[in-house]
């Protein structure tokens, strides 16, 4: 399967700027998953910039009682 890099970049909300896996979705799951994390595209921005990027924090975010 062909990495579409620059395609995925139009959607990817990553702020940290030392990323070298910016746009390429298959390793950035596999290294955030592998941290017990998920990737920045899973919050919404305002929560993205904490870089707490834990499932906990995942759970928090989406808290149905919560609108974001």
């Amino acid at each position: 399967m062909e990495c579409t890099k620059e395609k995925n970049l139009e959607h990817c909300n990553c702020t940290y700027q030392g990323c070298s896996r910016k746009g390429m979705c298959c390793e950035c799951i596999r290294y955030h998953v592998n941290k017990r994390a998920l990737p920045a595209c899973c919050f919404p921005d305002d929560v993205e910039k904490t870089f707490d990027r834990s499932f906990e924090s995942f759970a928090k975010a989406w808290d149905l009682g919560e609108k974001k």
